[in-house]
């Protein structure tokens, strides 16, 4: 779990920009920028595979409004949700792990 502010602060919120998420900088928070790299790495296998919140979501067993919210910036995934992310769609999302992390368990 984070420390300081917590998760009781969306991560989006924790950019300077929030408006420009995922592309805002984010300056002194370490976990909110890789809830941010996570929200690129699946928007962009999104655009690649040509997904949609439903289509994820149906693939996934994650609830739609959850993917929402994380592309979004304005949630913390958890562990179980990122897994089920990265299987349903058969790449890494968390930044530097080539291929879903249920592989090299």
């Amino acid at each position: 779990m984070t420390g300081g502010r917590g998760r009781s602060v969306p991560p989006r919120q924790l950019a300077r920009d929030p408006e420009n998420w995922p592309e805002a900088t984010i300056p002194d928070h370490a976990q909110a920028r890789v809830v941010q790299a996570i929200a690129k790495a699946l928007t962009r296998q999104m655009n690649r595979d040509g997904l949609g919140l439903r289509s994820v979501a149906a693939r996934s067993g994650v609830n739609r409004q959850a993917v929402a919210n994380l592309l979004a910036g304005s949630s913390w995934p958890d562990v179980a949700t990122l897994s089920r992310l990265e299987d349903a769609l058969g790449v890494g999302l968390y930044p530097g792990v080539p291929g879903p992390g249920s592989r090299h368990c």
